[in-house]
């Protein structure tokens, strides 16, 4: 029987359905994953905006009645009225625009240089802002008529500049630029230490400055810093095109200028950052995380990232500070430590993530030597041991100038200059110990106990003891201290493991605990316990407190310190030529890697509870010992020791010396100038 032309009209249209079927399908779920995709980074941003905004509105509530509100729009009322309508509205307004600003600043640097852990924070933009204004406050104060963001810009662009000018023979590898933008944050953050506890009368009000505080007595700054920040918004927005373009190969080929298109870009964010940076203080990080939730909630292309993390940067700031407001029983813990706290750990995730790459640092060359030999070499070392010792013990300044002290000024003066001298030679030959036997252990001439967080261990030890451990003596804060330091070095480990334990991303999780530490200060210092001003000054450190007791106690220890890597040689040299030909010589390298570290555990936890935990000796010492010839891994180890010695007595004198009768600590002394070296070295590689 035939087929009826109308079955076989709906067997041709069934059959066309069928045949369409799967591309309608493929369409569709197409569409369901732009549609999250798009979605994604709107619903995060939605949710924390409008936590953000509930949060504000349940304070001003408890200020001001919602019946109440009207009056405040009228611009009458009582003083709760005032303070709502002047103090807590713009202060929420002052989150929006700073969190935005930041977020919009970093996806901006991560873009031109192609770095997914870049943002202002890490790239020192901070640190030399900070140090910028705290010159302009202390020689010219004519600088901050207008406010402080002629002096953030310029410090801020000065810095930023030295870490892409360092890291632009690497091509601007992610972990070069960050790790040297962190280093020169610690440079410049000694540098501004240094000038606040030098003029701390004119300089208190950076303390709450540095911690990011959004705390607002009006309109006027929030009005001014919307006008700037929208100036220097639409800048970057006009440069978006080309910015999407520099991604392309061969767009210089296509009509874009990348170099000029690349310093407009990074200025324009510095100069978004610089602004934030001098009106609500020093929020790091922030810009970090915000960019790592956009790009993990959908946001891929530059259109999207743009919008997506400027308003979760915005959400994440208003929603800490409002929730700060809400929770904290009237203390005032400024937002941008809080920041800190959560944002941290993400950069540590996304290092973790993140590919491991040979860096320039982790692979640089060796530096030329002098070639003095090693006998030499000691034979020059002693002797400068010897001076140094001697210069620090006996020549200074006083009421009557510059002079040598003799017969009984030497006498009297000895009691209080040798313990400290004894203590910061012993302290800088553990160091440098500790940052030789670091060096061979990672192949990496970059490590050292202070870029691998053990000093962080040590610090934050000192710190619970002091708190809640009153009655501890030094001996059993230094127990507690060492294995503080065996602890943080565990878990710098045991993070850097998906990266092989990349030298790189080893320097960078140490930086990122050390920030945490930093942030977790920070916190006690603005609450204002009196018991932190010890820990302050022992951080920054300083020999002050060092006593005859103690000057010898470290002096055995040191004695005692000389003999620990002796057993360990064979294991070093031998670990040199790597884990396989090490291990078919018998080498046991699980062993021997946890011997070395628990010898330098012990090493950097005495000789930071003496001298704090900011010095670069650990890192200088063994390039000098190296510079002057010394190869081997014995000489190497003692070689550095010596040249450690030298370094910091020659800093503990430096600073009593060269702002009497003001005193530096010397820790800040050997930061600024491990900086400097690190700076150097960088260039030359």
């Amino acid at each position: 029987m035939a087929a009826s032309p109308r079955r076989c009209a709906l067997s041709a249209s069934s059959l066309k359905a069928c045949r369409t079927m799967p591309e309608a399908r493929l369409a569709a779920s197409g569409s369901v994953r732009i549609i999250g995709r798009m979605s994604g980074w709107i619903i995060v941003s939605a949710v924390l905006v409008g936590l953000a905004a509930a949060l504000f509105l349940l304070n001003l509530s408890r200020q001001v009645p919602p019946a109440g509100w009207p009056v405040l729009l009228a611009g009458a009322g009582d003083l709760r009225a005032i303070m709502a309508r002047d103090g807590l509205a713009p202060r929420f307004c002052a989150g929006l625009l700073g969190g935005g600003a930041l977020g919009l600043a970093s996806v901006v640097l991560q873009q031109v240089l192609r770095n997914p852990l870049a943002e202002p924070g890490t790239l020192g933009i901070f640190a030399g802002a900070k140090c910028a204004i705290a010159a302009s406050i202390i020689w010219a104060p004519g600088l901050l008529a207008l406010g402080w963001d002629l002096p953030a810009l310029a410090g801020g662009i000065g810095v930023a500049a030295i870490v892409l000018l360092l890291s632009a023979r690497s091509d601007f590898a992610p972990t070069t630029v960050t790790l040297i933008g962190l280093i020169a944050s610690l440079a410049f953050g000694a540098l501004g230490t240094m000038l606040v506890l030098t003029h701390f009368d004119a300089l208190s009000d950076l303390y709450i400055w540095e911690a990011g505080s959004l705390i607002q007595n009006g309109w006027g700054t929030v009005l001014a810093l919307a006008l700037k920040l929208g100036l220097v918004s639409l800048a970057i927005l006009l440069l978006m095109r080309p910015l999407s373009a520099m991604q392309i190969e061969g767009a210089e080929q296509l009509g874009v200028r990348t170099s000029l298109v690349r310093g407009a870009t990074i200025l324009a964010a510095v100069g978004l950052s610089a602004l934030v940076a001098s009106t609500v203080g020093l929020i790091s990080f922030l810009g970090l995380a915000s960019a790592a939730i956009a790009r993990g909630a959908g946001a891929r292309r530059l259109p999207a990232r743009l919008v997506a993390a400027p308003l979760i940067a915005a959400g994440l700031l208003a929603l800490t500070d409002q929730a700060l407001l809400a929770l904290a029983g009237g203390i005032e813990i400024p937002a941008g430590i809080t920041v800190m706290l959560l944002s941290v750990p993400l950069l540590l995730w996304m290092l973790q993530r993140a590919p491991a790459g040979t860096s320039a640092l982790a692979m640089a060359a060796e530096p030329m030597r002098l070639q003095l030999g090693t006998a030499s070499a000691f034979i020059g070392l002693g002797a400068a041991l010897v001076v140094s010792f001697a210069l620090a013990a006996t020549f200074g300044p006083g009421p009557d100038g510059w002079q040598f002290a003799q017969g009984v000024l030497f006498a009297e003066l000895s009691i209080w200059r040798l313990p400290r001298i004894t203590a910061a030679c012993c302290a800088g030959a553990m160091l440098a110990m500790a940052g030789s036997l670091l060096q061979r252990l990672t192949r990496n001439e970059m490590a050292s106990p202070e870029l691998l967080g053990i000093s962080s261990g040590t610090a934050l030890m000192l710190l619970v003891a002091t708190l809640f451990l009153p009655g501890l003596d030094r001996y059993g804060t230094a127990a507690l201290s060492c294995l503080a330091c065996l602890a943080i070095l565990a878990c710098v480990l045991w993070l850097g493991r998906r990266s092989a334990f990349a030298p790189d991303h080893l320097l960078l999780i140490g930086a990122g605990l050390g920030a945490l530490l930093a942030s977790l200060l920070s916190i006690l210092l603005v609450i204002g316990d009196p018991r932190i001003l010890r820990v302050i000054g022992w951080l920054s450190g300083s020999t002050y407190s060092v006593d005859a007791a103690e000057a010898r106690a470290i002096a055995l220890a040191t004695a005692s310190a000389l003999l620990l890597p002796l057993p360990l040689l064979r294991w070093i040299g031998l670990m040199q030529l790597g884990e396989p030909v090490g291990r078919s010589l018998g080498v046991p390298i699980a062993g021997a890697r946890l011997a070395v570290v628990l010898v330098v555990a012990v090493l950097t936890g005495v000789a930071t509870l003496f001298v704090g935990p900011l010095s670069f000796v650990g890192l200088m010492a063994p390039h000098l010992a190296r510079l002057l010839g010394i190869r081997t891994a014995l000489a190497e180890i003692y070689g550095s020791a010596l040249v450690g010695a030298v370094l910091m007595i020659l800093a503990d004198w430096a600073g009593r010396t060269i702002a009497f009768p003001w005193q530096i600590p010397a820790g800040l002394i050997a930061t600024g100038l491990g900086g400097a070296y690190f700076i150097v070295a960088s260039w030359k590689r």
